[in-house]
């Protein structure tokens, strides 16, 4: 049976960019929709877990809806002239009525059943003409901010605050857990170099003792067998 063709519609549809510098959190958006008349079930993998955050990275779609998932590039020394090889994939199906446990859904899943879209990931610096636009709007944004009035102010979406303070919640959890990353990992070196002293250690104790017992053996005389004079019977004793 041919695979499904993936339901969703993902935008973009086949690149994450991410604009660096690469020193803080970097973060793209991906926009996946549901033409459908089915509610659909998604999750989201890529093949470097431990350099991205993903929010949401599974749920539900129900028909005609959309979800917005964030992804969050952790801080790293950026190669212009290394070629980025990560990516990630979307996978989808279509939600039973009565779906509870999606992981038992995901677990029991027939290959037929699946539908994934991959995307690549392209690291890009920002170009001279972007900085000299950011300077510029930099620059303007006082001159805007003083002649906006406070009825326009106002008039901000409350939902704008929350997404922020929701985005800034979720940049923070990610340095956390950054930060136990490589916690964890110099832990492990300095149990893989405690471990390799200590065999060092034993196995330099056990050459020093088979050394000694080499020398020792040949130091030591052979044993020569005594000839001990056999006690015999006087014939003289008294009866």
């Amino acid at each position: 049976m041919s695979k499904l063709e993936q339901v969703l519609i993902l935008d973009p549809p086949s690149d994450l960019r991410f604009k660096g510098p690469f020193t803080d959190v970097v973060t793209t958006n991906l926009k996946l929709k549901n033409p459908s008349d089915h509610r659909v079930c998604f999750k989201v993998k890529t093949t470097a877990p431990r350099r991205y955050c993903v929010r949401p990275n599974s749920g539900v779609i129900d028909p005609g809806a959309s979800v917005n998932i964030s992804v969050m590039l952790q801080p790293f020394d950026y190669d212009p002239n290394e070629k980025s090889k990560h990516k990630f994939m979307v996978q989808t199906i279509f939600a039973p009525s009565n779906v509870s446990d999606m992981d038992s859904l995901w677990r029991d899943a027939k290959p037929d059943e699946l539908m994934d879209s991959k995307l690549r990931c392209v690291f890009e610096l920002p170009s001279e003409n972007d900085k000299v636009n950011d300077v510029e709007v930099t620059r303007a944004a006082p001159v805007m901010n003083s002649v906006k009035s406070d009825s326009t102010a106002a008039s901000v979406p409350a939902t704008a605050a929350q997404d922020d303070a929701e985005m800034k919640k979720m940049l923070e959890k990610c340095k956390r857990q950054q930060t136990e990353i490589n916690k964890l990992a110099d832990e492990n070196r300095q149990l893989k170099i405690s471990f390799d002293a200590q065999l060092f250690f034993r196995m330099t104790k056990a050459v020093l003792a088979l050394s000694i017992l080499a020398v020792t053996s040949r130091s030591v005389p052979p044993c020569r067998s005594t000839t001990f004079p056999r006690c015999t019977k006087d014939s003289t004793s008294l009866n």
